[in-house]
């Protein structure tokens, strides 16, 4: 089991403070580090100091760490142009030494839109862009140096693109697509993703959901054992009952809500449920969503008490 670190700093969290997370993630032991990508605060949070870029921030770690995986769950596509963003990401893969891995989804936080000036269309049009933005950014990636792409759809246009810089992955960094919809976003991960992620599904969703991928990666010929599955939880572990309920008042949980919506509890409680899901759901990778990014004690609890447990 890959057990992950996934951050929310648009809830309040400075470039150094992620720093110190993604350092204590790779000095704890965990296999990666993500963040989200908004630029709007959800919730009763201040959001100061405000929001970081989620591609800046990656840049940067790409320098400062030498092991973990680094990623986005889950970059919008509403955000910036694929051809940008493909540009983007192929230069953090490479100043990385080939450890990102793109989550990408087709975005959906309108008051973050409205607030930004960004455009957020109407669903069938935003699947529409999103399904062209994953075809031109993959197909950016894998186009062999010395050749150009092209592309023509209802809302990009592409001539003769040099494809550069190419990533340092090859064909291309993993690509990790999720969500619940049941036609479009199975379709679009049998063709695109090497990882299927559900964020915070209770164990009979996610299998469902993990079956209609299945399905649709058979349809077209794609074995769906390529498709890593995998599931993002909340994390509020504590090594006593005391410990637990302050790590939920201090992100404005209770505990009887992240028992039953997250991993919540002992390390004990937490490896069990871990392996309730591994067992009812086929995932091989969690996602622990630490919302207290100053709290490093939290991190060390897990590594030293979780982890051993998964491995």
């Amino acid at each position: 089991m890959d057990v992950r670190i996934f951050t929310e700093p648009q809830q309040g969290a400075s470039y150094d403070d992620l720093l110190r997370v993604a350092k204590a993630t790779e000095d704890a032991g965990f296999d990666a580090f993500f963040r989200s990508d908004h630029f709007l605060k959800m919730g009763g949070v201040s959001g100061l100091p405000g929001p970081t870029d989620a591609w800046l921030t990656l840049a940067g770690l790409a320098r400062e760490t030498r092991r973990i995986r680094l990623g986005t769950l889950v970059t919008s596509a509403t955000f910036r142009h694929p051809s940008v963003l493909a540009i983007s990401v192929a230069q953090v893969d490479q100043m990385s030494g080939g450890r990102v891995e793109f989550g990408f989804g087709a975005g959906w936080f309108e008051a973050e839109h409205t607030a930004y000036g960004i455009d957020l269309p109407p669903a069938k049009e935003r699947f529409d862009r999103y399904g062209e933005q994953l075809e031109i950014i993959t197909g950016l990636w894998e186009t062999p140096e010395g050749e150009t792409f092209s592309f023509s759809g209802e809302h990009y246009r592409l001539e003769n693109a040099p494809a550069l810089p190419k990533p340092a992955q090859t064909p291309r960094p993993p690509v990790i697509i999720g969500g619940t919809g049941k036609k479009r976003t199975p379709a679009l991960a049998a063709r695109f993703a090497d990882e299927f992620n559900l964020p915070f599904a209770d164990a009979a969703t996610a299998a469902a959901q993990f079956e209609r991928v299945d399905a649709a990666a058979r349809e077209i010929g794609r074995d769906p054992k390529e498709i890593t599955r995998s599931l993002a939880l909340v994390a509020c572990v504590g090594a006593d009952d005391a410990e637990v309920s302050r790590r939920a008042a201090a992100i404005g949980r209770e505990v009887p809500e992240l028992k039953e919506n997250g991993l919540a509890g002992s390390p004990a409680e937490v490896v069990d449920k871990i392996g309730r899901y591994r067992e009812e759901t086929g995932i091989t990778r969690v996602y622990l969503q630490i919302l207290d990014l100053g709290d490093l004690a939290h991190l060390e609890l897990i590594a030293s008490d979780v982890l051993p447990q998964l491995s």
